[in-house]
């Protein structure tokens, strides 16, 4: 089904969503917010920008946004698959719980911020090219890759990523030479059994997006993992 978005604010567009279950592509898409939040069991095609909080809470759904998308994408997502063919804004994956998002382009401030996994569910963001700062900021589960594909020479991500990380793992397709961690994280070079359980994750990027995974896979990846279980005694507490 094809969805004509110009006129329509977001409960309207989420209206019809909700009436016409399977396959639906959203044409002339200009800044609605919370799109396909919370749906499932629906392939959904967005042309044009979305607003905020795309796939907010999506519990299975699968969006595909053939340019850029706004900030909160994939906030509190239970599962699903968010594919966006150009950059984001801030907040990406916000408190993300399951499912996996993939961006072709940057993203901005906070991506992945308080990002969690629970027994089986283990939510993935791989992020093509460079991040905003803050990145990972208290995550505390899940996978965030880091690709740095577009712009190799410019540093893969801006100022105090993971503040006060403290579970999940995060590839950074780079030395990080260049990269200020805090105290409470370790930042080390990828082992094999790392690239092993990078692998694929990449190999989807790239199908998704036309990119060579095995060039992709070459790195150099620094691996960015908590080293305390406890980082807000060593943040906040004095000794």
């Amino acid at each position: 089904m094809i969805i004509q978005a110009d006129g329509l604010d977001h409960q309207a567009l989420n209206d019809i969503l909700r009436r016409n279950p399977g396959d639906c592509r959203i044409e002339g898409c200009c800044g609605q917010r919370f799109i396909a939040a919370g749906m499932k069991d629906q392939n959904i095609t967005v042309t044009g920008i979305p607003g905020n909080a795309l796939g907010a809470y999506l519990n299975g759904a699968s969006i595909t946004v053939c340019s850029n998308a706004q900030d909160a994408v994939g906030d509190t997502m239970n599962d699903g698959r968010i594919i966006i063919h150009g950059n984001v804004g801030d907040a990406v994956g916000y408190a993300m719980r399951g499912g996996r998002i993939y961006v072709k382009g940057n993203a901005g401030y906070r991506a992945g911020i308080h990002m969690k996994s629970y027994k089986d569910k283990i939510p993935a963001m791989v992020i093509g090219g460079r991040t905003g700062s803050f990145l990972g900021e208290y995550q505390a589960g899940g996978i965030i890759v880091v690709l740095n594909l577009h712009t190799p020479q410019e540093r893969i991500v801006s100022n105090f990523p993971c503040t006060g990380m403290h579970g999940g793992k995060m590839f950074l397709r780079s030395e990080c030479t260049n990269v200020t961690f805090p105290d409470q994280v370790t930042a080390r070079p990828a082992t094999v059994q790392d690239l092993e359980e990078l692998q694929p994750y990449v190999e989807e990027f790239c199908a998704l997006f036309g990119f060579d995974p095995v060039k992709v896979m070459s790195g150099p990846y620094t691996v960015v993992v908590p080293d305390s279980n406890n980082p807000y005694h060593q943040m906040y507490v004095a000794n």
